[in-house]
This record gives structure tokens, C-alpha cells and sequence, in this order.
């Protein structure tokens, strides 16, 4: 699907989204959507706005100015709305460290209002796909770091969500697990909107059709993967040309 599809749905919307933190410029005038069923990437240096503007779009974070919207609800003004529609896997997401997988995601399960039918399905699909099965039953803070990361992804799709926001969903991962993760979001891909922050520009081929690029809180860049490179050098030289005439600009 083309990013500038005119008559696509919007999943996602980003409209002058703005954050201070005093006199400090995190993100300014954000402006985006992404239509229903595209696979998007974030992308920016440390420090550039990405995991504010996900935190916003998701309704954990309220916007200096401007307005986030998941399938068209204001997520200031209609968060429960709008996140019945979203999974979310936040940064360094909040785990229960004395649960097990297995409780932690039927908590979530419960706290959405799943009904029991529908959770325990859900509930074998995630463990299945998210390949947790060896650690089901042991504590989540004796969990690798990888692990973890697989049990905060599960939690994102345990309910089946339209929309998905991704911060670095295979950081800590190893190959096998990334390459897991990236058929795992390819497939999710083919029915969901999925915006996905990562540092892994291969990544990036991989899965995604279309690219933001955030620089010092400011969108620099909006569009196709092939407009950004045609391979990893390629995309590398160009996010370095993009974020640096920000900087220099500055």
C-alpha cells in the first residue's frame, strides 16, 4: 500500500504533536498518519523524539500541543477507546517481576475484559509465537533480557489488537530471535497497522514500506523505504545526511 494512498484509513494520526519538558524542545509539530494496514518505521537518532512520540500516540504521555489519535479516537480525550484498538510495547516496558508469563498475561488478559474463552485461545497463541513455552512457568524477573522483551511483545498482541505501536521490539535479541520476531511482525503486517521504532536499518528492509525519520524532536523524512536506500550503506549514508544537516542547522 502507498503511504500517500489518499483514500486510505487512518490508524494512526500524529497532528502537530508537541512536548516540553521546561524549556526543552523533546518534540515539535509532529505531524503524520498511517493508513490501516501498513508496516511504518520510526526511525532517528538517540534522543531525536521517537519513544516521546510513540509514548504520546499511545496515550501514556500527554502532548504540549497537538493531538495523537489511534483509529480515530483522541487518545487525551477517548484513551479507553482508542486503546481497545492498540498494542503497545513501550521501552524497557514494566514487567511484574514475581509473576510468570503465564499470570502476567492473564492479569492482562482480565484488566481488558477478555472473555475466558477468547483469553485462553489468545493465551496459547502468544506463548506459541512468541516462542515462550521453556519459561511459561518461571518468574519473569529471573528472565533473560530477551525473554522479557518476548513476554513484553506478547502482551502487545495478546488481545488481538488493529494497531501496533513497537519500541525497539527485538532489542536484546539474538539473531534466531530477531529473525523470528521479524517474520512474526511481517505476518501481523498482512491484517495490521504497525508503527515500529528500530536502530537496525536491515530491519527496516525487512518488514517496513514506509519510513518516518525523526531529528532533534522534528520530522525530517516521509517516505518509501526505497527513497531512504536501496540497501543498509545506503540508508546508513542517508540517515547520517539527514540528521546532520538538522544538527547543523540547529
Amino acid at each position: 500500500m502507498s503511504p500517500n494512498e489518499s483514500n486510505a484509513v487512518p490508524m494512526i494520526e500524529a497532528e502537530g504533536l508537541t512536548k516540553y519538558y521546561g524549556d526543552f524542545i523533546a518534540v515539535e509539530d509532529i505531524t503524520f498518519s498511517v493508513p490501516k494496514g501498513q508496516v511504518c518505521a520510526f526511525l532517528g537518532p538517540n534522543g531525536a523524539g521517537k519513544s516521546t512520540t510513540m509514548k504520546m500516540l499511545s496515550g501514556y504521555l500527554a502532548p504540549s500541543a497537538g493531538v495523537a489519535r489511534i483509529g480515530g479516537f483522541d487518545m487525551q480525550t477517548q484513551r479507553l477507546e482508542g486503546a481497545q484498538l492498540l498494542g503497545y510495547l513501550p521501552e524497557n516496558g514494566p514487567l511484574y517481576s514475581d509473576m510468570t508469563p503465564k499470570s502476567f498475561l492473564t492479569y492482562c488478559g482480565r484488566v481488558r475484559m477478555m472473555p475466558a474463552g477468547q483469553l485462553k485461545e489468545r493465551l496459547e497463541w502468544v506463548r506459541e509465537v512468541c516462542h515462550l513455552e521453556d519459561v511459561w512457568g518461571k518468574a519473569i524477573g529471573k528472565l533473560s533480557r530477551g525473554y522479557r522483551q518476548r513476554v513484553g511483545m506478547a502482551q502487545a498482541i495478546l488481545h488481538d489488537p488493529q494497531v501496533l505501536i513497537l519500541d525497539e521490539p527485538t532489542s536484546g535479541l539474538d539473531p534466531n530471535q530477531v529473525q523470528g520476531v521479524r517474520e512474526l511482525i511481517l505476518q501481523l503486517g498482512q491484517s495490521k497497522t504497525i508503527l515500529l521504532s528500530t536502530h537496525i536499518l536491515q530491519e527496516v528492509h525487512a518488514v517496513c514500506s514506509r519510513v518516518l525519520l525523526v531529528s532533534q524532536g522534528r520530522l525530517v523524512f516521509d517516505g518509501p523505504v526505497a527513497e531512504l536506500g536501496d540497501d543498509g550503506d545506503a540508508m546508513e549514508a542517508k540517515f547520517r545526511e539527514l540528521t546532520r544537516s538538522v544538527a547543523d542547522a540547529a
